[in-house]
């Protein structure tokens, strides 16, 4: 996921992605991480999570607009505004293999 986000509300960001860090890992996903503005452009962040198949990442996506905990976690961004704009970009790792 490539954010957009808006620099003076960092806080309300940050307690969205350890929301969605918490959610993607208890419906079978591995989060990697959230990478936040540290030097240059204040405004970009950065996460990348993993799901063992694309049915699995479906089954999670369901989930959006209808459970509880989800619909939580979006209305942190919804009432902050800490996300200006957001794009998902679906990419395969490609790991040493020695």
């Amino acid at each position: 996921m490539h954010y957009t986000i808006d620099p003076a509300q960092i806080e309300a960001f940050e307690r969205f992605a350890r929301e969605w860090m918490r959610l993607v890992t208890a419906h079978g996903g591995v989060h990697h991480g959230y990478f936040l503005p540290a030097e240059g452009a204040s405004d970009k962040a950065e996460a990348l999570f993993s799901f063992e198949s694309l049915a699995a990442y479906e089954r999670y996506r369901a989930r959006f607009g209808n459970d509880p905990e989800f619909v939580a976690a979006d209305s942190i961004r919804d009432d902050s505004g800490c996300v200006v704009r957001y794009e998902r970009t679906f990419m395969r790792p490609l790991l040493p293999t020695d």
